[in-house]
């Protein structure tokens, strides 16, 4: 199927989608970047190709991937996206490293494949020359710093810039410290001297610090360690002033990432945010949206969607094509066009500059 181009039509695709011509024309003119795509986690268990185009599960739409490809964020208007990198923790230590620089190649080679759809990307310049050139920018992150626990050194075989964040923890507890699960069978002991060591290291890097699933101490002792001159992010999360969940970020947390010029990007998965599975709504994600604007104020709410990750997004939008449902909603519920644009880029731009200029 080709990709449609919306802009040629705006009227139609707001048609399509029940929403404001309003709200596809904003979308259509803003910068709009996810902070976490998991696309590729399909390729490596069962080999479909992020850059065509997928289905979703048979009977089971907006289950756990068929959310996003290539195909579908270009005609969506997502400029750009970090296309992440999981790490398989039932992997022995040492195993890990190999995978992680195999996984690393076997990404880079795929979107090098299609140079006049996608670019890689690195800085917020590269982005704009990029979306410039009318391709989808693509960022690179690792999900679970354990992919490297057993020898730090692994990143230094990368070209400097390459990966753009490194999100210390993931579902698991590591050598680094404690996972935000809810089973700590030794309590929430933190982060080790490792995971310190990762910190600096990363910062060194000027690589962005992901907070996403850290426990709350995991959390605080990160940004202790941290250059604190250096933005850090949550890619992918909910906030416990909507609906408290051990996955979600309380309000002291949220303040604390805005205080080192970070951003936030909240989750589409219906169970972080408070609604039933299977019923979400996106309605749900802008309250989520909007109580980290509230809170920190309008530069730095984000989307950190984690489609096609392990996840139920909103009955409404099953999946990246009906994105302009979300703008839209923003929009009735009162969030100024500049605030929208913010959100859907923006912010994370500024902080990308802060990171590496």
């Amino acid at each position: 199927m080709l990709e449609l181009d919306h802009r040629a039509d705006p009227v139609a695709w707001a048609r399509a989608l029940g929403v404001s011509r309003e709200a596809v024309e904003l979308e259509l003119e803003s910068d709009v970047i996810d902070l976490h795509v998991d696309s590729f986690i399909w390729r490596r268990l069962f080999g479909r190709n992020p850059l065509e185009r997928q289905r979703s599960l048979p009977l089971l739409p907006g289950v756990a991937l068929g959310h996003a490809d290539l195909p579908r964020l270009r005609e969506a208007a997502i400029d750009g996206a970090v296309w992440i990198v999981t790490t398989n923790p039932l992997r022995e230590p040492a195993d890990r490293v190999r995978a992680f620089h195999d996984n690393v190649t076997a990404l880079r080679a795929l979107l090098m494949s299609a140079p006049e759809r996608v670019t890689l990307v690195r800085t917020a310049a590269d982005y704009r020359a990029a979306r410039a050139a009318g391709r989808h920018a693509a960022f690179v992150g690792i999900q679970g710093g354990n992919a490297f626990e057993h020898d730090l050194s692994a990143l230094d075989a990368l070209e400097r810039g390459f990966l753009l964040l490194v999100t210390l923890m993931h579902l698991t507890h590591s050598e680094l410290g404690v996972a935000s699960a809810p089973f700590m069978p030794l309590g929430d002991q933190g982060l080790s001297r490792r995971g310190r060591d990762l910190v600096h290291k990363l910062d060194e890097a000027r690589i962005f610090v992901d907070l996403a699933h850290a426990s709350p101490r995991t959390f605080w002792d990160a940004l202790e360690a941290h250059d604190r001159t250096l933005p850090v992010i949550v890619s992918h999360t909910g906030v416990n002033g909507v609906h408290r969940h051990w996955r979600n970020l309380d309000d002291a947390q949220l303040r604390a990432v805005a205080k080192t010029g970070g951003v936030v990007g909240v989750i589409f998965h219906s169970a972080y945010l408070g609604d039933p599975t299977f019923r979400g709504r996106v309605e749900t994600i802008v309250r989520h949206l909007e109580h980290v604007r509230d809170t920190l104020g309008d530069d730095f709410p984000a989307l950190g969607s984690d489609w096609d990750g392990f996840i139920v997004t909103p009955r409404d939008m099953p999946t990246c094509l009906e994105l302009p449902r979300l703008v839209d909603c923003m929009l009735r519920r009162g969030w100024r066009p500049e605030a929208v644009q913010k959100t859907l880029g923006r912010n994370f731009l500024r902080a990308l500059r802060e990171l590496r200029g």
